[in-house]
């Protein structure tokens, strides 16, 4: 009987929601095109970091050799996004990443993944507005500041930022309102904005190519360390001699190949932002074909951005001279353009405007999602008949930003985006592993099979595989696993991926602590060499394995070895976080499966769709058998059946 209950209990956190993938009704508007969608995606990922992380990275890490850090991120980011690509086109419903969870491995990681978004959503959408306000009151004088630092100080260090952010708080106000006024108008802002932003780099692309010169390419250290060593800037910059060790070896590629993998650690997430695309799905006219062209065209054009961008920037000033925090603005006061700082200085706020609302875009549709599917409060999946809009999720995630905003200084929050975002990346690429590989059944059977658990559990008999003759069933061995003679998917085929896709995954997570914390060790260089041919061999098993033949508008290429890369680009990234931002991510998940365990479970729109179908198939029971004579011990057993079931459930 406790091994029942465990089991049932199981099945309740791993149960999978059912959606029709064909019916085009939506409760929210379907005004966008494609052409929203990717100024969506580009201003949401180009954001201020275009105007920042490129003089940090080419100083620090990489040099003139940042733009093939740029391209090596850009190709991680790409791995991520066709995978976000091939749901859009499988799943065009609102949800992203938690719907995408939900529909393949279940209910628990749907939540995890949802939880942890909205964590991202938020601290994103408050250190944006909070850079915003900042890069504001530099241009007005930092009257802003003074002003809150003098009247509104606030003395609690290490826990509350030095003083409210007032102006921060408009902002997300400002635009809260316009994100409830309607998506229509929200989009319309947002083309604005993304279009100010392209031509403003646009024209720092063209100076930078028109000032720059290929000897900042080239430089030689003995040169520069020479004493004698005089500079063609306006400005004197080389009173202060660099030292070796900021100078590496010179030339294209100062800092090697390390320096080039860590830039490129780095800028991977500079292409994190494309995802609010896949919130879109129910409001997108033809999702299935424009959510995949608009996150593809979206990280496409940010990576030309990106590295157009750093190759003027480094052309026209070396790269130990570039300015970490404000990099175009000194490179251009260094070629004797300082009027050009006023272009980057509307650039950066319409950067920053399109970030921001790309950070907050998303997080009411996912709060909406997550409402509507009873994981959490309903009365956030209220639609408000006018607009069209999650009115209530939209105001929820705005006063919550808000108040982040007020408060609290981010800084070292901001990691905590990280891990969601990246935690998001992986179970969406291990979902697109998944699904490739399991047998095409129709919705009804699959409705039927995910709601009548209590059969499942009776039956522990293999079932017949697809495409076999009926009574013919498959069994395992290694000829079957590694040589199907199936051409598509079946029970056992279905069943080897996803046993050998969970392995791969603990395989990774392994391999990457291993690899983050064990240092060049004999003993953990032959342990990562063991888990790596591990993962080597059953990947060979996955893609042995027929894949569906489902006609989709995309599907990701070179399966299964797109998403394994992908999963494992994701994982590694997330090992490299510190301990407390682990800790500070440890809480809050505590405080989301509180949440789910309370709540969540028990109002679960899945669950209550296993209630009446239990409730259905008992009253059709009855029926058929209310004439036929019952002798008394066939219906105390059935009447000990009933009392059976609900004292289970109530024990749940």
């Amino acid at each position: 009987m406790a091994l029942e209950k465990l089991l049932r209990f199981g099945k309740q956190l791993l149960r999978v929601k059912v959606v029709n993938c064909n019916s085009e009704e939506s409760r929210l508007c379907r005004c966008l095109n494609t052409f929203d969608l990717v100024a969506l995606g580009v201003g949401s990922t180009l954001g201020a970091g275009v105007y920042v992380l490129a003089g940090a990275v080419a100083r620090e890490n990489s040099g003139p050799a940042i733009v093939l850090s740029f391209l090596i991120a850009a190709l991680a980011s790409v791995l991520a996004g066709l995978c976000y690509a091939e749901f859009g086109a499988r799943v065009p419903k609102t949800g992203s990443a938690y719907l995408y969870s939900y529909v393949t491995v279940g209910e628990l990681w749907a939540f995890i993944t949802g939880w942890n978004l909205i964590l991202s959503y938020i601290i994103g959408t408050s250190s944006v507005a909070r850079a915003w306000s900042a890069t504001f009151d530099e241009l007005i004088g930092k009257h802003i500041e003074n002003f809150c630092r003098e009247y509104m100080s606030m003395n609690a260090p290490g826990i509350l930022a030095e003083y409210p952010d007032m102006f921060a708080v408009f902002i997300i106000i400002t635009l809260t309102g316009l994100l409830a006024f309607g998506v229509k108008e929200s989009a319309m802002v947002n083309k604005v904005f993304t279009c100010i932003n392209v031509l403003v780099l646009l024209f720092m692309v063209i100076s930078g190519l028109v000032k720059g010169t290929l000897k900042n390419w080239q430089i030689d250290p003995e040169d520069i360390l020479h004493p004698n060593y005089t500079s063609n800037s306006t400005v004197n910059l080389t009173d202060i001699l660099p030292t070796k060790e900021s100078l590496g070896v010179g030339g294209f590629m100062p800092f090697g190949v390390t320096g080039v993998l860590s830039g490129a650690a780095t800028c991977f997430y500079a292409f994190v932002g494309f995802d609010c695309i896949a919130t879109t799905g129910e409001e997108v006219k033809n999702p299935q074909r424009a959510i995949p062209i608009g996150i593809v065209s979206s990280l496409l054009i940010c990576f030309v951005a990106y590295f157009c961008v750093s190759a003027a920037l480094t052309l026209m000033m070396p790269y130990y001279l570039l300015d970490s925090n404000s990099p175009l603005p000194v490179a251009f006061k260094y070629v004797g353009w300082e009027g050009a700082t006023y272009a980057v200085a509307v650039g950066s706020l319409c950067a920053l405007s399109t970030s921001l609302l790309g950070a907050m875009f998303p997080m009411p549709r996912v709060l909406w999602a997550m409402a509507d599917d009873g994981l959490l409060f309903k009365f956030m999946a209220k639609i408000n008949p006018r607009t069209e809009t999650p009115l209530n999720a939209t105001l929820t995630s705005g006063i919550g930003a808000a108040i982040m905003a007020f408060l609290f200084d981010l800084k070292d929050l901001v990691d905590l985006m990280s891990i969601g975002t990246l935690l998001a990346y992986t179970l969406v690429a291990a979902c697109v592993l998944v699904l490739r590989y399991q047998p095409d059944q129709p919705s009804l059977v699959y409705h039927i099979a995910n709601t009548q658990e209590e059969v499942e559990l009776a039956d522990g008999i293999s079932v017949p595989s697809m495409g076999i003759l009926p009574g013919v069933e498959e069994r395992f061995s290694f000829r079957t696993v590694l040589f199907p003679q199936n051409p598509e998917p079946s029970t056992l085929s279905g069943s080897t991926v996803n046993i050998c896709a969970s392995a791969m995954g603990t395989l990774i997570l392994t391999f990457s602590i291993l690899a983050v914390q064990g240092g060049l060790a004999l003993w953990n260089i032959a342990a990562l060499s063991v888990i790596f041919m591990a993962c080597l061999v059953l990947t060979f098993i996955i893609w042995r394995q027929p894949e569906s033949k489902t006609k989709l508008s995309f599907k990701v290429p070179l399966l299964p070895f797109i998403p394994v890369i992908s999963m494992f680009v994701n994982v590694y990234l997330m090992m490299q976080l510190d301990r407390g931002t682990w800790i500070r991510f440890s809480v809050w998940m505590a405080l989301g499966l509180l949440i789910y365990f309370c709540y969540g479970i028990h109002h679960s729109t899945e669950a209550a769709l296993v209630r009446a179908s239990r409730d259905t198939e008992m009253s059709g029971f009855k029926r058929d058998h209310e004439l036929e004579p019952m002798s008394p011990e066939k219906e105390a057993f059935l009447h000990d059946g009933i009392n059976a079931r609900e004292e289970d459930d109530r024990d749940l």
